[in-house]
């Protein structure tokens, strides 16, 4: 934090405030005075997808140069996020689960959704499993 105030950097300064706030939140509303690693993965990776959904708003709007802003926003809180999985380990993992769980139509979606979420927590988006899931077993 102290890097982005004396570097003047106000966009990354911002998104390193928001996570700080959404962490005295966290702690706040359990009593707390540590957040468990789990926790702050799902906080961080909910305000990327504020992020995320915000400039997707600001675009539909016509409002360019808010989306930026947000989207810029969405890149520094990122980088406190796992390495994303790419698409053909996230098929291999998914196949694996399908074949685990027995899955073999679309009805056992949820099985095989759920164990990957939790398999893979932070490293892949829910609807990216789950879009994944559904083209396997279709």
């Amino acid at each position: 934090m102290k890097a982005a105030m004396r570097a003047k950097d106000k966009e990354k300064l911002q998104a390193i405030r928001a996570v700080k706030t959404a962490f005295t939140l966290e702690m706040t509303k359990t009593g707390s005075s540590e957040i468990a690693d789990a926790d702050a993965l799902k906080i961080v990776q909910k305000l990327a997808k504020q992020r995320k959904d915000s400039a997707d708003t600001f675009v539909s709007a016509g409002r360019q140069e808010l989306a930026d802003a947000e989207l810029n926003e969405m890149l520094y809180i990122e980088a406190y996020l796992p390495a994303q999985i790419n698409d053909e380990e996230l098929t291999e993992i998914i196949k694996g689960l399908v074949k685990k769980t027995g899955a073999s139509s679309i009805k056992d979606m949820g099985k095989v959704v759920g164990m990957a979420s939790k398999e893979l927590a932070g490293r892949a988006d829910g609807k990216t499993i789950a879009d994944k899931v559904k083209s396997l077993l279709t």
